[in-house]
């Protein structure tokens, strides 16, 4: 009877902090992790939010010269790799010490950061990719296990919005160093984020793991015999036959397979049909900026007359580290599943409108929607799971957190690159219609097709890149994830209601 007890309060809501006030009740182990997971998304995000742009860049200017279907199974393996180490490494940080992880994890990261600088081939950073998500994998449920002890419920909600907004102050600066960095080496970006990450060994100085008596403790009762556990994947795979567990991870699976789009796919369609010249006029004047400090936090051009995909796709960042901690006081209002439920119907609507225009102001709008229904939904999966996770176990279940981005992720890892590549890329367009006109499109470095297309037409790059957008599906990706994130807020709405009945069920049956 106690484990439905235990099982009815953590379902339950329970009233929280306002605002100010649970931000004031953070202890500064809270923000000690704040401050590493910041680093090592700044060093992740130099390298994530750019790796389509490197891995699709021609040959000749450092990039690897790859398809886009070759793409898609380098981040369909990372996301396998990145999202299924954590469901058993959590594990690993309750019973061996979060700060033991952590540092093992720091360690794995830099060697496929320089992995990834020696060897630019399609295998070197295909491996470098496999490398960094182990160290990925092994840092997270360290860090977010660390962040469920040293909160309680009635300061979690707020605690996870200002831990994803500090977190994304590393997500907005990483691909603006990076931004720069590429236009004189790639090779550079990979030294950089090695060197940023390795702050977290001066960061681990002054990090103490909460908890870590009561954890030795239960290792002792567990040496002696007094308390019997199963191996770490036994254990683990018993956890995830909880229905409650086992539902939520089929039903957001697919806010993971649409929000990832995002990130993988964006950056292509921005840099193929997002003329961003155009918001520089506005803003700057028809000469652009030389500005040095505008350049940097737009992620522009050097020249100043343009912006980057990345500085597009970083808006999405800019938002969330400015207000994220607003959208979680709100969202501590209502139930976690309801809050997911509306994030993920903002995201899906965002992704629809950001597939039918390409006027980059547009565009820019859409990235904010898509950032409100991000932190409406994503820091409220590792919120839930902290809440419903049993007290010995709750690295394990920020671990699962990861089961759902995994399941969503690996499948949009492939797809969504192969499908952009069928239908939206313009490089594949453009080698379609030169070997229409009789070319041989072999000759034609991988990269350089649309210059080439130039060359041939004879026309301006921007009256020809809006003659190709007219003429082709290159929305069609766009309209597929935003159409799932659409049955996936059907889905977390469903759960949601189960649940509650579930939890009320429970609490009857407790006090009888």
């Amino acid at each position: 009877m106690s484990d439905q007890n235990n099982h009815t309060t953590t379902l339950k809501d329970v009233k929280q902090l306002s605002t100010f006030a649970a931000i004031a009740s953070l202890s500064y182990v809270f923000w000690i992790c704040g401050g590493m997971e910041m680093i090592e998304r700044l060093a992740f995000y130099g390298v994530r939010s750019l790796s389509s742009l490197y891995a699709t860049d021609s040959a000749a200017n450092g990039g690897l010269g790859l398809i886009e279907s070759d793409l898609g199974i380098i981040f369909m393996v990372w996301a396998l790799v990145q999202s299924f180490v954590p469901v058993f490494t959590g594990g690993l940080s309750d019973r061996y010490g979060y700060k033991e992880t952590i540092f093992a994890s720091t360690v794995v990261k830099i060697l496929g950061y320089l992995i990834m600088a020696f060897f630019a081939t399609f295998w070197g950073f295909l491996i470098g990719a496999v490398v960094l998500a182990i160290g990925t994998g092994i840092f997270k449920p360290g860090i977010q296990g660390t962040i469920v002890k040293s909160t309680d419920r009635t300061n979690s909600s707020i605690a996870w919005g200002v831990f994803y907004q500090t977190v994304n102050i590393g997500a907005f600066i990483g691909p603006l160093v990076s931004a720069q960095l590429r236009q004189f080496e790639w090779q550079y970006v990979f030294f950089a984020c090695a060197a940023i990450i390795s702050l977290n060994f001066l960061m681990l100085l002054t990090y103490k793991e909460q908890g870590k008596e009561e954890r030795l403790a239960y290792r002792d009762k567990v040496k002696s015999g007094e308390i019997k556990e199963d191996s770490i994947w036994k254990d683990s795979l018993k956890e995830l036959t909880n229905p409650v567990l086992l539902w939520y991870t089929v039903i957001f699976s697919g806010f993971f397979f649409m929000l990832m789009a995002f990130w993988d796919v964006g950056p292509l369609y921005f840099r193929d049909w997002v003329d961003t010249s155009v918001m520089v006029r506005d803003l700057f004047g028809s000469e652009g900026t030389d500005s040095s400090i505008a350049i940097f936090f737009l992620g522009m051009a050097q020249d100043g007359k343009s912006i980057n995909p990345e500085g597009l796709v970083n808006i999405n960042a800019g938002v969330i580290m400015t207000i994220c901690f607003l959208v979680a006081g709100w969202s501590a209002k209502v139930r976690a599943t309801t809050s997911m439920a509306i994030g993920t119907f903002l995201a899906s609507s965002a992704l629809l409108i950001i597939g039918s225009f390409s006027f980059v102001w547009i565009i820019a709008l859409a990235i904010v929607i898509f950032s409100f229904g991000e932190m409406l939904s994503s820091p409220k999966c590792s919120e839930y799971l902290g809440n419903i996770a049993p007290t010995q176990k709750k690295a394990m279940y920020l671990g699962f957190s990861q089961l759902p981005i995994g399941i969503g992720w690996v499948a949009e890892g492939y797809l969504g690159p192969t499908l952009y590549g069928e239908y939206g890329s313009k490089e594949n367009i453009s080698r379609q219609l030169l070997s229409e006109s009789g070319i041989d499109v072999s000759t034609v470095p991988i990269g350089e097709a649309f210059t080439k297309l130039v060359e041939v037409t004879g026309e301006n790059a921007l009256t020809l890149t809006s003659t190709l957008a007219a003429n082709n599906s290159i929305g069609s990706l766009w309209y597929v994830m935003g159409a799932v994130g659409l049955v996936t807020t059907f889905g977390l709405y469903v759960y949601g209601k189960w649940t509650y009945r579930f939890a009320m069920e429970l609490e009857a049956e407790a006090s009888q």
